[in-house]
């Protein structure tokens, strides 16, 4: 890859860092924008308390900083769809992550019911149109939409222009469907792509540890990243998931970890650097 990618930070790559300071450290880093958690989760503990959704002094803080930094928001966390879930629910996060010009809004779906599924996440969608945001379902193994050709079919279901796709590469890797998806990848739905490295095995009932809590540093593991990267259309952003728990632990500085996961997926995207 000759051109430098366009890459956002993830907010999962440093957990302990509100969305302001994320927006610091995406530009200090040499990224062009974040993907933030509107607010913290108890599954996330070492992410300071913030409620974007609710506090407006916070989002007007926030949104300066990105004005002064120059980043975008190019997808916010969470919203997650279950079996109980009131769509109407997500119109204040969506209001918020509207107010800071984010674009997509990541979507996880757990909903074991699939007419019910696909109906709540039509209407998800058009909730979401009324603020000018799209969605991009995140497939994950753990959840019920567990690959891209799933994905791909779940949003052919629910018919609406603005439901697109978050590419994770791990979970691609993990949902075992790498030839299939290294195909679909092309497609014009899969609106951002995120990057991470792992074993090229991980034990069922160490997905989600690894997904959340410790990825290894691009390069560092077996994914082809840069096979990936090349199947992606070239305007997909590029987004920096690497959790690095131990690092957090061992008291590296958030900036340090940030910079050694931006620099380490910037070095993974040379096609040298694949593994498989």
């Amino acid at each position: 890859m000759t051109a430098k990618p366009r890459l956002s930070l993830d907010h999962i790559t440093v957990t302990d860092t509100t969305p302001a300071q994320l927006a610091g450290l995406a530009a200090a880093t040499g990224c062009s924008g974040i993907c933030p958690f509107l607010h913290s989760m108890d599954v996330l503990p070492a992410m300071p308390e913030h409620d974007l959704v609710h506090d407006a002094a916070a989002r007007r803080a926030t949104r300066a900083i990105l004005a002064d930094t120059g980043m975008t928001v190019d997808l916010i966390y969470p919203f997650t769809m279950a079996g109980r879930t009131v769509v109407a629910d997500f119109a204040a996060a969506l209001e918020a992550g509207a107010e800071l010009g984010a674009s997509l809004a990541n979507v996880l779906c757990y909903d074991r019911d699939p007419t019910r599924r696909t109906e709540k996440l039509a209407e998800l969608a058009d909730l979401a149109a009324t603020f000018n945001m799209g969605l991009a379902i995140e497939f994950y193994p753990p959840s019920q939409v567990r690959t891209l050709a799933e994905t791909l079919a779940e949003i052919d279901r629910a018919g609406r222009d603005n439901i697109g796709v978050t590419a994770d590469l791990l979970h691609i890797v993990r949902g075992g469907d790498w030839d299939q998806s290294l195909a679909l990848l092309s497609d014009p739905r899969v609106r951002i792509g995120q990057i991470a490295d792992g074993p090229a095995q991980m034990p069922a009932d160490r997905i989600e540890w690894e997904a959340g809590i410790q990825r290894l540093l691009p390069g560092k593991g077996a994914f082809d990243i840069a096979a990936f990267t090349a199947a992606l259309r070239p305007d997909v952003p590029l987004s920096v998931e690497v959790p690095q728990q131990s690092a957090l632990e061992a008291g590296v500085p958030s900036l340090d970890r940030a910079r050694a996961a931006v620099d380490a997926t910037l070095a993974g995207l040379e096609p040298s650097s694949a593994s498989n």
